[in-house]
């Protein structure tokens, strides 16, 4: 399972859309917005009269927890009152106006470790919802092993975690466990703690929330805190990760959703944005990170474990500070899939020269495939080569081959005539040479 971290709003906004369905027992006034400075909610609180009406509470969206205890919640402030549409965007535009440091740990109330720092650049504005301790829980669901795993608490916040063995009740499933029996072990299992007149409500929520942790394929969900009072819910913390190698065929359930660079880490580049949408939109896995472009060793495996192992061996003969690229393409991509992959990677290589003058090197490896037609991707990756080849020999790249599966044979003879035709260099091998034996050559060359 692929797991891809979403905003606050966004997983916030996936309940919502299907509210009804999994919780129709339940209301939940899903007033919430998201906004990059206070001109944005002065805006938005033109068209949602709530945000003028009623006292607010804003934080950042930006994939990072302990919001509280790194004091970047903004609720009824230190001075009693509440905070206002204009507190709450004068409040942003402070906190986006520079770099803030946070922290991801703490030891009580107290920061440990070294803080990560950045621009704060999406914030989420709410309502505040007055409720008393008691009325805070937490529920969260996610895979583990073969078993999906339902965590109860009648405890929420921000101490949960520090008191996890204690407070919270795990409940595991299996994946061919049926919609009855999820419902009778949740029933039979609620957190003893939680008051005997909200019981029969917490199983219910709680039954419901794991089947859209399920049918709308989270690969983690957590609301820490939920509110419940009678059937009136509000989510004041949430925490999602979709699956998304099924994102292909949850498009219209998830609607534009994103998936953000978390705090603290640089920026995806344009050819890794457009290589996850792509990826988004296919049950095959199309997957790359950038490590170094000016680096001069370029992969194009397939295969996850193939891609570690190559990545490790690049490291290991060549040095990590050599490896310009880690990703892979596998789960039987089309030819076209392929060889717009293909030409994200060779565009990214040509751009330029080996510094110190060398040649590059472009490693197209993998395992023995199962299902993935080799001659198929190779056809992608050829016509790739065809668009490319100019600026391929101009710069100056080695190409060394090694792949196995169906249509190998045929794949390997059609990439090796092609590359001769187009005046590449090229060495190809099929299974009968070791994984990695091509990363060895490559250095050597």
């Amino acid at each position: 399972m692929a797991q891809k971290a979403i905003r606050e709003f966004d997983a916030k906004s996936i309940l919502a859309k299907h509210w009804d369905k999994y919780f129709a027992g339940f209301t939940y006034s899903y007033e919430t917005v998201m906004v990059q400075n206070g001109a944005e909610l002065r805006e938005a609180a033109k068209e949602k009269a709530w945000l003028n009406e009623k006292p607010l509470v804003a934080k950042p969206d930006m994939l990072f927890g302990k919001r509280g205890k790194n004091g970047l919640v903004l609720f009824r402030d230190a001075k009693p009152g509440d905070v206002s549409l204009e507190k709450a965007a004068s409040w942003i535009d402070e906190k986006s106006s520079s770099k803030q440091e946070v922290f991801f740990s703490f030891d009580g109330d107290t920061p440990t470790g070294n803080p990560s720092v950045d621009f704060l650049t999406h914030f989420v504005v709410e309502p505040f919802t007055p409720h008393t301790q008691e009325e805070e829980y937490y529920i969260s669901a996610t895979c583990v092993g073969d078993d999906d795993v339902l965590y109860m608490s009648a405890e929420g916040g921000m101490e949960v975690e520090e008191g996890w063995d204690e407070k919270v009740t795990e409940v595991a499933f299996p994946i061919t466990a049926t919609e009855e029996e999820i419902a009778e072990k949740i029933r039979a299992n609620v957190p003893a703690d939680v008051a005997e007149k909200d019981k029969a409500a917490f199983a219910e929520f709680a039954i419901g929330f794991f089947r859209a942790y399920r049918e709308l394929n989270f690969a983690y969900l957590e609301i820490n805190p939920f509110v419940m009072q009678g059937n009136k819910i509000e989510l004041l913390d949430m925490v999602a990760k979709l699956d998304d190698t099924a994102g292909f065929m949850m498009t219209e359930a998830w609607g534009d959703v994103e998936y953000p660079t978390a705090f603290g880490m640089e920026e995806k580049s344009p050819e890794v944005l457009a290589i996850e949408e792509a990826d988004s939109k296919t049950g095959a896995s199309l997957k790359l990170t950038l490590l170094k472009p000016e680096a001069r060793i370029w992969t194009m495996v397939a295969g996850g474990g193939a891609s570690v192992v190559y990545a490790d061996t690049i490291a290991d003969l060549a040095g990590i500070e050599d490896l310009a690229n880690y990703g892979e393409y596998s789960g039987g991509p089309t030819t076209g899939e392929t060889k717009f992959y293909a030409e994200t990677i060779l565009d990214l290589m040509t751009r330029e020269k080996d510094a110190k003058g060398r040649d590059k090197v472009l490693i197209i490896g993998g395992a023995i495939a199962n299902f993935t037609d080799v001659a198929a991707t190779f056809t992608g990756i050829i016509q790739a080569f065809e668009n490319y080849a100019d600026k391929m020999k101009e710069v100056g790249i080695k190409i060394y081959v090694r792949r196995g599966g169906p249509n190998y044979e045929k794949g390997l003879k059609d990439i090796k005539e092609a590359a001769q035709r187009l005046g590449l260099w090229i060495d190809v091998y099929g299974p009968e040479t070791h994984v990695t034996d091509i990363v060895r050559m490559a250095v050597e060359g």
